[in-house]
């Protein structure tokens, strides 16, 4: 049986929570891939923790002053990173130097945290190339909304000619309930904050910076092209009244923040902002926290996935099934035999 070892790099709710599922799923590691997954080490920003004998549960909340960095992952001996740090598209930090220093090393590294893959993520591809390490990042790309495994498994093949997306539970939240209850902006905002699932500063949601991460990491890491956050025209929904929704709906129509992908002679296209939908498109009727996307292909026509996992246990589980794709490649692999 191999010995496979795991650190998580990042130790807020999602990371806790994956080390959890890991460590509850190890028994489903052993009888499918014959795989030994020990938990070596986490660490956040200002402590850590590690054993290469494996890490308990019971363990996870004595981290240790200093014990942490990218150096701290190296020394723990660990086969795969599971980055799960705080996320900025802006400067890539902190999870660009824990992925930089893996990916050179030839560890296979699986991304949670967006920022790193939007600033540098050509640089990361190349690094992954180089050292022939894997870059997975189905957490990244709207957790348990599968999105990089529909174009890469599902839609394999054919060419990607469009993508709409509903990549953002929070904002969808906010114009369900301006919608359906006739509340405005603020009171929603409000209710999302105490309901937990709204940040205190929601910005990077409400102006739609976190659903064009999540459209560039799409188009980059799962259909190839080369974007930068300087080639989108991102717009939010804070400037969405009571008295636009009314109009909307007068028409029949429903409003959603939208991430749209247009691939055509070899040439990409996206932006984010406001689309409405008539009541007879499946875009129109996804309620709450759901997220949804549809992509269209010249070969296969229209395909449409819909996700509404709760956090941060479906993000979690997006990590983890990336890393039973790398257990399913190791397990293959002619060195694992």
């Amino acid at each position: 049986m191999q010995t496979i070892k795991v650190a998580i790099a990042g130790f807020g709710s999602v990371g806790r929570a994956t080390a959890n599922l890991l460590l509850s799923r190890r028994g489903r590691y052993s009888q499918v891939y014959g795989a030994d997954v020990r938990l070596v080490a986490v660490c956040g920003s200002r402590s850590g923790l590690r054993d290469e004998n494996g890490l308990e549960a019971d363990r996870l909340d004595n981290l240790e002053d200093a014990l942490t960095g990218p150096d701290f992952i190296a020394a723990s001996g660990a086969d795969i990173l599971i980055e799960a740090g705080p996320s900025d598209f802006r400067t890539g930090g902190p999870g660009l130097a824990y992925i930089s220093s893996s990916l050179s090393t030839g560890r296979d590294t699986i991304v949670i945290s967006k920022g790193a893959l939007v600033h540098s993520g050509r640089q990361l591809r190349e690094l992954a190339r180089l050292s022939g390490a894997m870059l997975k990042l189905s957490g990244a790309a709207a957790a348990a909304l599968p999105t990089i495994d529909l174009v890469h498994h599902s839609l394999k093949g054919c060419e990607v000619l469009e993508v709409e997306g509903i990549l953002n539970a929070t904002t969808n939240y906010l114009l369900d309930a301006m919608t359906t209850r006739g509340i405005g902006f603020d009171v929603a905002l409000r209710e999302a904050q105490q309901g937990g699932f709204a940040e205190a500063d929601p910005r990077n949601d409400t102006e739609g910076w976190d659903t064009a991460c999540k459209l560039l990491i799409l188009a980059n890491f799962g259909l190839g092209a080369n974007l930068t956050m300087d080639d989108l025209n991102v717009q939010g929904i804070q400037s969405v009244t009571t008295e636009l929704i009314e109009a909307w709906r007068r028409e029949g129509h429903v409003p959603k923040l939208v991430g749209s992908l247009t691939h055509l002679n070899d040439t990409f296209r996206a932006e984010v902002g406001i689309r409405t939908y008539p009541l007879s498109d499946p875009f129109a009727n996804i309620r709450g926290k759901d997220k949804a996307i549809r992509i269209t292909t010249d070969a296969m026509g229209e395909t449409i996935a819909i996700g509404a996992g709760k956090e941060p246990l479906a993000t979690a589980a997006a990590a983890l099934k990336d890393l039973e794709h790398i257990l399913t490649a190791r397990a293959s692999s002619p060195l694992a035999e």
